[in-house]
C-alpha cells in the first residue's frame, strides 16, 4: 500500500472534486495514456492502469467514501470484505465497463458502437443523362435506366432460403458480441468484441438463398421517369430522393445522384442564366439600319438594328434567357453583331462602292477619324 500514489493525485483533481470533474479528468488521461496510442510503451501502460484503478474507486460513491476515510486500506479486500470481498485490481478487471460509462463504448472515444442490427440507410447510386440545350433551359421529362441494389425478391432481404429463416447464433447466443478474456501483467482484462461467426448480427443463415447467395441483396436494372427542372446546368448533379440502393435491416434507401450532361447548341452559348449568340448582317443593313430576325429559345423575334451599327455592337433581349433553377426570374439574351464583307462583286457593284467611297468623308467614319487624330494629330486629319 505504501508505494501507491494518492488517487486524487493520480487523477490530478482536488479531494473535493465533483463527479463531473473526475470524469472529465479521466477522459483526458485515458486518452493520453491509452496503450493503443503507445504500443510497446510499458510506462504508458502502467500509467493507464493506474488511472483506471483510481477512477474505479473515485467514481464509486461508497468506495470513494471509504478511501477518503481510510485511504488505500479502505478499498483493500482485507478491509471488512470491502469492495466485494476481493481485490478489484487483481484477477478479472473489466476496463470495458469503465469505458462504456465514460466514453459510450470500449475502444471508441466519445461514440457508442453501432448496433449491427440497427436500421441503416442505403448508399447512394449514380447515373448519367444527356439532354439538349433547349431541354436544359426549359425543363423536360426523361426516362432513364440504371443499376441499383435491392432486397432479394426471393428471400425478401433475409438471405435465407425461401421457407426458412435465420437462426440465433450459437457462438454469441444471439447478442452479436462475445466477451474475450486477455491475460496481462496487470491481471485478466475482459473486452467485448464483435462475434466472428455472425459478424455482429446475432443470427446466421444455415440455408442461404440461391438467388442472392445469402446476401439478401441483388443488383437489378431500374427504369425511372425523371423530371429535369428548367435551368439545370451542364455537369450539375440532381438528387432523386429514395431511388438509390436499398437500406439495411429495414433502413431507408439511398438516393440517386443524376449527373446531367447538356449537349452544346449550334448558335447559343450559356453564361450563367444568360445566353449569347452572334448575328451576321450585311454592310448596308449596318449602315442604313434594318429589321432582322433573331432566333431565341422561344422562337424567332424581330429586332430593328439601328442605323450605323458597328461590328461587335451588342444588344439585349430582356427575359429571353434561361429560367432560374429556383423558378424565380429568367436571364436575358445578348446578341453580338458581326458585319459580313461581301465577296465576288460584279464590276457594277464595285463601281458603285467606289463611287460611294469617293463621296464619303471622315464624318461618315468617326472611328477612323479618331484613330488618325490619335496618331497624327490635327495635321493628319483628312477630309473629302
Amino acid at each position: 500500500m505504501a508505494d501507491k500514489r494518492d488517487y486524487y493525485e493520480v487523477m490530478g483533481v482536488p479531494r473535493n472534486a465533483s463527479e463531473d470533474e473526475i470524469k472529465k479528468s479521466y477522459r483526458k488521461l485515458a486518452k493520453e495514456y491509452h496503450p493503443d496510442l503507445h504500443p510497446g510503451d510499458k510506462n504508458a501502460e502502467a500509467r493507464f492502469k493506474e488511472v483506471n484503478e483510481a477512477y474505479e474507486v473515485l467514481s464509486d460513491k461508497d468506495k470513494r467514501a471509504r478511501y477518503d476515510q481510510f485511504g488505500h486500506a479502505g478499498v483493500d479486500p482485507n478491509f471488512g470484505g470491502g469492495a466485494g470481498g476481493g481485490n478489484p485490481f487483481q484477477g478479472d478487471f473489466d476496463f470495458g465497463d469503465i469505458f462504456s460509462s465514460v466514453f459510450g463504448g470500449f475502444g471508441g472515444f466519445g461514440g457508442r458502437q453501432q448496433n449491427p442490427n440497427a436500421p441503416r440507410r442505403g448508399s447512394d447510386t449514380e447515373a448519367v443523362i444527356e439532354i439538349s440545350f433547349e431541354e436544359a433551359a426549359k425543363g423536360c421529362k426523361k426516362t432513364i435506366t440504371y443499376q441499383r441494389v435491392e432486397d432479394c425478391p426471393d428471400c425478401h432481404g433475409s438471405g435465407a432460403k425461401p421457407g426458412t429463416s435465420p437462426v440465433s447464433c450459437p457462438h454469441c447466443s444471439g447478442t452479436g458480441q462475445v466477451r474475450v478474456n486477455q491475460r496481462t501483467p496487470f491481471g485478466v482484462v475482459q473486452t467485448m468484441r464483435t462475434c466472428d461467426k455472425c459478424k455482429g448480427k446475432g443470427k446466421i443463415v444455415e440455408e442461404p438463398c440461391k438467388k442472392c447467395g445469402g446476401n439478401g441483396k441483388v443488383r437489378n436494372q431500374k427504369t425511372l421517369e425523371i423530371n429535369i427542372p428548367a435551368g439545370v446546368a451542364h455537369e450539375q448533379l440532381l438528387r432523386v430522393s429514395g431511388q438509390g440502393n436499398a437500406g439495411v435491416n429495414g433502413g431507408l434507401p439511398g438516393d440517386l445522384l443524376l449527373a446531367v450532361r447538356v449537349r452544346p447548341h449550334a448558335i447559343f452559348e450559356r453564361k450563367g442564366n444568360d445566353i449569347w449568340c452572334e448575328i451576321p448582317i450585311t454592310f448596308s443593313q449596318a449602315a442604313l439600319g434594318a429589321e432582322i430576325t433573331v432566333p431565341t429559345l422561344d422562337g424567332d423575334v424581330v429586332y430593328n438594328v439601328h442605323e450605323g451599327t458597328q461590328p461587335g455592337d451588342i444588344f439585349k433581349l430582356k427575359n429571353r434567357g434561361i429560367e432560374n433553377l429556383t423558378g424565380r426570374g429568367r436571364g436575358d439574351q445578348y446578341v453580338k453583331v458581326t458585319i459580313e464583307v461581301p465577296r465576288n462583286l460584279s464590276k457594277e457593284q464595285k463601281d458603285l462602292l467606289q463611287q460611294f467611297e469617293t463621296m464619303a468623308s471622315d464624318k461618315n467614319y468617326q472611328r477612323r477619324k479618331s484613330f488618325r487624330e490619335k496618331i497624327f494629330g490635327n495635321k493628319g486629319k483628312e477630309s473629302k
